[in-house]
């Protein structure tokens, strides 16, 4: 059994690097880690944008680096139009009592503020140390942003994964092969775990892949990320099977398919917007639960108890879509 279950394996392998909507599924992961990563700001990342001309104000570029972004430019002129730019940036020109602050005249007026602060406190010699304030986090370590895209990131992938198996299996159909496992040496019970892999590969690879660019490894516990991947995937995987075994053609598979974006981002937005008493609203969406416990992982505060309790919930409602889904997709299988 294992045998055949691997040759299926092997077959939707080889169809996925053939077909490109297949294999843009397999590395869109990738793809989507490396955008948020050049873009999303990190944890300690300023909004302040500084700008001076090089060899000028030494002692106050280095005191403000550790508060704001500074660029460096050759000459006045294009200081000048560096601030002309359309991003919010402060130039800081002349040195001394003659120093003065430069700016567009758009930028808003917080980051005017804290620009001419930095600019008092640099030269009256205030140290971090002078303060009288009181410093307290939420135990964040993480860009906030990055957690986000990571999370809808391992989401996306788990649906991806779902709509690779209904790929695979319309390509059967579409090769006129798919009814001859009635006929071949080999139980469905195989060739549907033949046609999983493919796709709890992807989910677990894509994730995995995702975490490590975005640089949140040092938080994350990766076993747990594994367990609890491969358990959220499992719907989007029997979904795959509805839609391959009910399509005809490969637009037709991805369009019902992505039907499942509803329920999603109904489950994202329910999660983030919703206030806690009304949190209750979405706990017969699988994704909702999905997107809380990949939240927690992310965070590096998900207890094995708690992954127990996710997964078991997870696990439930699959077992009830299944028992919908089942006899729709055994017909499929049988025409």
């Amino acid at each position: 059994m294992f045998k055949k279950t691997l040759t299926i394996f092997k077959r939707d392998l080889h169809v996925s690097y053939r077909d490109f909507m297949s294999l843009f599924m397999i590395v869109i992961p990738i793809i989507l880690a490396f955008a948020v990563n050049a873009f999303a700001p990190g944890i300690e990342d300023t909004t302040v944008n500084l700008v001076f001309i090089e060899g000028e104000n030494t002692e106050t570029i280095a005191y403000l680096e550790d508060f704001a972004k500074i660029t460096k430019v050759k000459d006045y002129d294009s200081l000048e139009k560096r601030v002309l730019r359309r991003d919010n940036i402060v130039g800081f020109v002349g040195e001394g009592e003659d120093a003065y602050i430069l700016t567009q005249g758009n930028e808003p007026e917080d980051v005017v503020m804290f620009a001419k602060l930095l600019k008092t406190y640099s030269e009256y010699d205030r140290k971090v140390e002078d303060s009288t304030a009181i410093i307290k986090d939420f135990g964040v370590k993480t860009s906030p942003t990055k957690i986000l895209w990571a999370n809808m990131g391992i989401l996306l992938t788990s649906l991806l994964a779902g709509m690779l198996i209904s790929l695979n299996i319309v390509e059967e159909k579409m090769d006129n092969t798919i009814s001859a496992i009635n006929v071949a040496p080999i139980s469905r019970t195989a060739w549907i775990f033949g046609k999983s892999i493919m796709g709890i590969l992807v989910a677990l690879i894509g994730c995995s892949a995702m975490v490590l660019i975005l640089g949140l490894a040092g938080t994350v516990n990766f076993l747990q990320l594994l367990i609890f991947v491969f358990v959220s995937s499992l719907i989007s995987i029997m979904i795959g099977f509805l839609e391959g075994v009910n399509s005809d053609d490969v637009m037709t598979a991805v369009a019902s398919t992505k039907m499942v974006m509803l329920p999603l981002a109904a489950s994202v937005a329910g999660y983030e917007f919703l206030s806690a008493k009304w949190q209750w609203v979405m706990y017969w969406s699988p994704f909702y639960w999905v997107y809380k416990g990949n939240l927690s992982i992310l965070n590096g505060d998900f207890t094995w108890l708690e992954l127990l309790w996710h997964s078991a919930i997870v696990l439930g409602i699959a077992a009830l879509v299944f028992a919908y889904v089942a006899p729709r997709i055994r017909k499929g299988l049988e025409n």
